[in-house]
C-alpha cells in the first residue's frame, strides 16, 4: 500500500463480507484491512452498509449456509470494525446523480461511490460487476481480487 493513497478508505458490504469470511489474516481483505489500520486510515461507508450486511447474512441463513446465531455473530463482528458511517441528504442526491451518470442498475452502490468521491477516498469492493464498468471513469475504485 502506497503512502500516497488517500487518508480515507471507503469499503462496501461485499468487501466486509469477504473480510468476515476469511478464516485467517492472510486473505486479501484481511491484508488490506491490517495495512489500513497500521497506516491509521479512516475507514468509511454509507450507513446503508449494515442494512446490506444484515441482508447478505440473512440470505446465507435462508439458504442454510449459516445458522442464525452465526449470522448474528458475524454482524456483531462487522459492527466492531470501527467504520465511520455517513448518511446525509446530500449523499442521497449525489448517489442518485452518479447512478444515472454511470448507468448503474441501482443507487445502493452509488452511495459508496458518492461518499468516496466526496471525501477523496479510495473505494474498495469485492463486487466485480460494480468495479469493472466504473474503473475507467473512476480510477480510485479498486477491486479486491
Amino acid at each position: 500500500m502506497s503512502s500516497s493513497w488517500p487518508p480515507s478508505v471507503c469499503v462496501d458490504a461485499s468487501f466486509v463480507m469477504r473480510l468476515l469470511k476469511e478464516v485467517d489474516a492472510t486473505g486479501p481483505a484481511s491484508q488490506c484491512w491490517e495495512a489500513w489500520r497500521r497506516a491509521s486510515r479512516l475507514i468509511i461507508a454509507p450507513a446503508l452498509i449494515y442494512y446490506e450486511l444484515s441482508n447478505a447474512l440473512f440470505q446465507y441463513v435462508k439458504h442454510k449456509q449459516l445458522l442464525i446465531q452465526e449470522a448474528q455473530a458475524a454482524l456483531t463482528l462487522a459492527q466492531t470494525l470501527n467504520i465511520t458511517l455517513y448518511g446525509d441528504a446530500e449523499l442521497h442526491r449525489q448517489a442518485l446523480h452518479l447512478a444515472q451518470a454511470l448507468s448503474l442498475p441501482a443507487t445502493c452502490d452509488a452511495h459508496y461511490l458518492a461518499l468516496a468521491q466526496r471525501l477523496g477516498a479510495a473505494f474498495w469492493t469485492a463486487d466485480r460487476r460494480l468495479a469493472q464498468p466504473v474503473q475507467p471513469v473512476l480510477p480510485w475504485v479498486h477491486l479486491l481480487e
